[in-house]
């Protein structure tokens, strides 16, 4: 795949997150739970398992619409429509990954709890799971995380704890893994999650099959890895696209180097994207099947934004509107008058940040 280069933006009520270690924590060697394997590959997640996961999760969530815009498709140049994940339970797409996880924990697992870490989306989507399928689920998070993404893993019934950095975050969870014996479920880097988020692929495809870009926020890249997984492997002549902000990169530099890579500094305002490392397997989906992978920046998010609520009364998070960020500036590379879906990926914004990036 090419990747393609972009100018610097804006910088606005950013999220800054210190660095995090190479690697995502998994289940700790002594654990029950066997870890997570240092080397993956794309076939490790099949169309199959995708299927499987939509039989399993949907009875319990909402099938998210796709709706088009006129004005936007004119502002893009393309047949323009939005996949409103901002719609799904806990007010984004990690509800998906997140219930087909837990509900395939035998009761021994149940019965002791997971744990995970998160900027807030994530940690809502096991918080509420683990409520559904009955279980305990401790979630840690940076200190600097969105209030009412706390609030919400809280009023879930999971218990928040906090770190000063993603590092401190991953040696605490495997030190409370080790002592309580939880499953801990990964944000991305994980089979079950990247095959329930490849039900929105599903969707996609079911809803428009003309579809010929499909453009998706990129964070740690279990979202992208399984909606390219969904339609590709159906469709492979779909071209899908990821963005990235250009203060939260971490997927595009990993399939530059060839490897999975840490994030040396995250300052961008879409904390739902600030992943501070790619993962292991979704980085193998990823460069089997993603096209391009793309920049925007805090600037252009914005934009995105604020038309989005301006024409389609929609109001998302900054992770939600990059991928129509991309659309909107042309770097998803669209092809004039074809069909295009942007999704978006989330909805649950922070009031206070809100306040900082209203138009003057």
């Amino acid at each position: 795949m090419s990747a393609v280069n972009t100018s610097g933006g804006q910088q606005v009520g950013t999220t800054n997150i210190p660095a995090a270690a190479d690697k995502v924590p998994g289940p700790d060697d002594g654990a029950r739970n066997e870890p997570a394997a240092p080397v993956a590959h794309w076939s490790d997640v099949t169309i199959e398992d995708v299927f499987a996961a939509r039989d399993r999760i949907m009875p319990f969530l909402h099938r998210t619409p796709l709706r088009s815009s006129a004005t936007l498709s004119r502002m893009t140049g393309t047949e323009f429509s939005l996949k409103i994940e901002a719609f799904q339970r806990t007010g984004s797409f990690k509800t998906r990954g997140a219930l087909n996880a837990l509900l395939q924990l035998n009761d021994e697992q149940k019965a002791r709890g997971v744990i995970t870490l998160s900027a807030g989306n994530h940690g809502q989507g096991i918080a509420w799971a683990a409520r559904e399928v009955g279980t305990k689920a401790v979630v840690y998070m940076p200190e600097g995380a969105v209030p009412t993404k706390v609030e919400a893993i809280r009023n879930y019934g999971a218990e928040a704890r906090f770190a000063p950095d993603m590092d401190t975050i991953r040696e605490l969870v495997a030190e409370c893994q080790r002592e309580h014996g939880y499953t801990f479920i990964s944000p991305y880097d994980d089979a079950r999650i990247v095959a329930g988020q490849a039900v929105v692929g599903l969707e996609i495809l079911e809803d428009a099959p003309d579809v010929e870009t499909v453009v998706v926020p990129v964070g740690g890249g279990g979202l992208i890895a399984g909606i390219a997984l969904g339609i590709k492997a159906q469709r492979p002549d779909i071209r899908v696209v990821g963005v990235e902000p250009e203060g939260a990169t971490v997927v595009r530099p990993s399939l530059q180097a060839g490897h999975p890579v840490r994030a040396e500094k995250i300052e961008t305002i879409a904390d739902g994207l600030a992943a501070p490392v790619a993962g292991v397997l979704t980085q193998a989906i990823i460069e089997h099947y993603v096209d391009d992978v793309v920049l925007v920046s805090d600037e252009e998010i914005i934009n995105a934004l604020w038309t989005i609520l301006d024409r389609t009364k929609i109001l998302v998070e900054p992770a939600g509107a990059a991928a129509t960020a991309a659309l909107l500036t042309g770097k998803a590379g669209a092809r004039k008058g074809s069909r295009t879906v942007s999704v978006l990926s989330g909805g649950n914004i922070d009031p206070a940040k809100l306040k900082t990036i209203l138009p003057g």
